[in-house]
């Protein structure tokens, strides 16, 4: 894992496969932080909550028998 500290308007870029993630320090207020995602819209960013469903709904299908 790779740990940084960053600013209030400070950035972080991360390039994955030829497509540019760019993560904002938006604003913080005591213990949370906004952090702004640009990203190209065939890059999915999600919160880890939504992304744990996504992968368990997926799971389930793969489960599923399939019906004729």
């Amino acid at each position: 894992m790779l740990i940084l500290a960053r600013k209030l308007g400070e950035r972080v870029v991360v390039c994955l496969n030829g497509e540019t993630v760019t993560i904002e320090i938006l604003k913080i207020r005591g213990a949370q932080v906004s952090v702004g995602f640009k990203a190209p819209t065939q890059v999915a960013v999600h919160r880890e909550e939504i992304w744990d469903k996504i992968v368990d709904e997926q799971v389930e299908q793969q489960r599923m028998p399939v019906a004729c």
